[in-house]
């Protein structure tokens, strides 16, 4: 066979894989609430790549594409880690310490307070913080007798933003921990997912640097690895001419909340800048010492059954401040679905890197009532990523 045969086939399966993609991006567009969509694939070697954005709306509605900004919500959880361990690294923190060592004792007391009067708060370490393994309840989601959750009265009450002593308050008058930190020489540990677990760990970064983390991650991410394009709401990205990000929706209705935005901590980023971040996350080069990235995958504990519209559960692992989702192989009989690692957000968004294949995927449904669409749509393009490209 000769090389110029060689490079048509490669041609030829890089189309057929093209249209493939193409038509699982359609299927995205087609799912209940989806305004539009996101995706991206490349390979580790750079030899694949495919970007597509598609709308279901007419296009003079919404100029929007590949290369805009959209919120990642809880990808954003990736970078949030990284600094942690970053910051271990410098020796400006220790991940198995208390929490309280690093934050007012004000901020933590009563924390994890049974309503029989049982204070576990002291006990939770970083690394409980890292792993959702706390069992602290999430301050977005939980309901007071005869009230709302915050979630819901920032969609039905207008904008609002609170700070972290606020969500803090919302958990300790709850008086409702799901189970007590363990330790982590148990072969397997409780774990539920909950964002006020990283609204700690943000708190703890700006406590140890004394800087606004939205600075910590530029000095740290942005500036080093040259994404001219990620930012928290209400900053300025490095890059000046960064077009408006894509809307994020809540049913028919635009999650149009800065204040609330701002208020939760995630970012804004896109393909490209996450492709960049994800490549120096997986090999180690976004730290000092590159085996400082295995801690984040070093230990796997399963979520339970939930039902919850915007928090992850089974069959989804969970590390430190990293998602590896694989599909149970009873799903999969026929075909072994490669495992991934990575994180999603609960506007549907994803950002997965495939060790097997050495393929990273990002992308967004930026629906929030489509946030499960990123665990439909990735088995289907490992499906095909593996047939075309081995």
């Amino acid at each position: 066979m000769t090389a110029n045969t060689r490079r048509t086939i490669a041609k030829n399966n890089n189309d057929l894989l093209h249209g493939k993609l193409d038509e699982l991006m359609g299927g995205l567009l087609k799912k209940r609430g989806v305004k539009q969509a996101l995706a991206a694939v490349e390979s580790g070697d750079g030899s694949f790549q495919w970007s597509r954005f598609g709308s279901s709306t007419k296009p003079d509605k919404l100029k929007s594409g590949v290369d805009f900004p959209f919120w990642i919500a809880s990808v954003t959880k990736l970078f949030i880690a990284a600094s942690i361990l970053k910051l271990e690294e410098k020796k400006l923190l220790s991940i198995d310490s208390p929490a309280y060592e690093y934050l007012a004792q004000d901020l933590i007391e009563g924390l994890h307070c049974t309503k029989s009067g049982v204070d576990n708060s002291n006990r939770i370490t970083l690394r409980h913080l890292l792993s959702h393994t706390s069992g602290l309840p999430d301050y977005i989601e939980i309901k007071p007798k005869g009230g709302k959750s915050l979630f819901a009265m920032v969609l039905e009450n207008g904008d609002r933003s609170w700070s972290v002593m606020d969500s803090m308050q919302i958990v300790k008058e709850a008086k409702s921990p799901l189970f007590d930190p363990q330790p982590f020489e148990k072969e397997v540990n409780k774990a539920r997912y909950s964002d006020t677990n990283f609204q700690l760990l943000i708190a703890v970064i700006e406590e140890v640097t004394n800087k606004p983390i939205a600075t910590v991650f530029k000095e740290m991410f942005y500036k080093p690895l040259n994404l001219r394009r990620t930012f928290h709401p209400g900053t300025t990205p490095l890059d000046p001419a960064t077009p408006e990000p894509i809307p994020v929706w809540i049913g028919d209705h635009l999650l149009d909340k800065p204040l609330a935005m701002k208020s939760f901590g995630d970012l804004y980023s896109t393909p490209a800048d996450l492709f960049t971040f994800m490549r120096s996350l997986n090999s180690g080069t976004v730290f000092d010492n590159p085996d400082t990235a295995n801690l984040m995958k070093e230990k796997w504990n399963r979520f339970g059954f939930l039902i919850s519209p915007i928090a992850p559960g089974w069959p989804i692992e969970y590390g430190l401040g990293m998602m590896r989702f694989e599909l149970p192989r009873f799903v999969s009989p026929f075909k072994t679905v490669p495992a991934v690692i990575g994180h999603t957000g609960a506007s549907g968004a994803w950002l997965f890197y495939c060790p097997v294949n050495d393929i990273c995927l990002v992308g967004t449904v930026s629906q929030v009532e489509a946030a499960a669409a990123p665990f439909r749509f990735i088995p289907k393009a490992l499906n095909l990523l593996s047939n075309y490209l081995g």
